[in-house]
């Protein structure tokens, strides 16, 4: 059976609202250049805390319990990344240059591919929320660090004007 998924964010919100069937049933919040993020998907919800300065990762927890249930640890290029969820390993890989295309693989299967940007589409051949909720959470981070990166290059520019 093969999983739908759609999402939404405005140009300037910080929230993803995620849908199934027309149906709302989750979001992703994460405050401008706040290193947390708060999921909710299907009555769950998850905090994603990211620590470290040159080599950061995120910590996933489920907010029923404060329960650690997933590890994320990104490549050096902001084009990959390794999660650890509920004891299972994946690869989070982007497909495209423009970034708008990104996929999750488990033992080199396909299990979510995903494709937009502000808003999108996701389908796996399985339901799995976590999992779905994570991927939408590195693509927002790696275009967090993005945007870091580009201020950073444009300030010294704009500073010697």
């Amino acid at each position: 059976m093969r999983y739908s998924f759609n999402w939404k964010r405005g140009f300037f919100s910080d929230t993803y609202k995620i849908y199934s069937n027309n149906q709302q049933i989750g979001t992703l919040r994460n405050r401008t250049l706040s290193q947390n993020a708060v999921g909710n998907i299907n009555e769950r919800s998850y905090t994603f805390k990211t620590k470290g300065f040159f080599k950061q990762h995120t910590k996933v927890y489920d907010n029923s319990d404060n329960s650690l249930v997933g590890e994320i640890a990104y490549g050096n290029w902001m084009t990959k990344a390794y999660l650890s969820l509920n004891e299972k390993e994946f690869l989070w890989k982007y497909k495209n240059a423009w970034n708008t295309r990104w996929t999750i693989y488990e033992s080199d299967k396909a299990v979510i591919n995903y494709k937009g940007s502000y808003s999108g589409h996701a389908e796996s051949d399985r339901n799995d929320d976590l999992l779905l909720l994570t991927g939408l959470y590195v693509t927002k981070y790696y275009w967090q660090m993005t945007l870091v990166v580009l201020v950073a290059v444009l300030i010294p520019i704009f500073a010697s004007s």
